[in-house]
């Protein structure tokens, strides 16, 4: 068996709510998070508390955009480790262990995509350096992610130790 991931730490949370409005002000009003980025196509909102390191601490998708096209609550955690090298090591574990369900490139972050046994999906995410966020600071894209590219560009960069600028 290989080694486990070595997570860091839970980076951000992702929530599937009935009413995005909604739900933005309440976590604005309560937790004073402030909207960083949005993504229409997704009816999705991404909030940063005011001295987080995190590009965002919190995602919400609204509608009934649930797997079961009514269900609200968790929609995946993210877990942050320090390298896109060990992304890439965790798309291997997870294949081999069936677990996979995909990756992205969210600008500021690259992430694969697991489900547990009971189908609890989870993130596995490297954090871009925030010196070079750039036009991703404020945003929160959906894309397919080319690690091998990715890693000819990031291979060995260290940011889970990062702190804000």
């Amino acid at each position: 068996m290989a080694d486990p991931i070595a997570v860091r730490r839970i980076n951000h949370a992702v929530l599937w709510v009935t009413e995005l409005e909604r739900s933005i002000q309440f976590y604005e009003r309560m937790l004073g998070l402030t909207v960083i980025a949005r993504e229409p196509a997704a009816n999705a909102a991404f909030l940063r508390a005011k001295d987080s390191t995190n590009h965002h601490d919190l995602g919400l998708f609204g509608g009934a955009m649930g797997p079961s096209r009514r269900m609200t609550g968790l929609y995946h955690l993210a877990w942050q480790v320090d390298t896109l090298d060990e992304v890439e090591a965790a798309r291997r574990l997870l294949v081999a262990a069936g677990a996979f369900a995909g990756a992205s490139d969210h600008g500021a972050t690259k992430s694969v995509y697991a489900h547990d046994p009971d189908q609890n999906e989870f993130e596995i995410m490297w954090m871009v350096p925030r010196e070079s966020w750039g036009a991703f600071e404020n945003s929160a894209p959906v894309k397919p992610l080319n690690l091998k590219q990715e890693l000819g560009l990031w291979s060995g960069v260290s940011t889970a130790g990062m702190t804000s600028s």
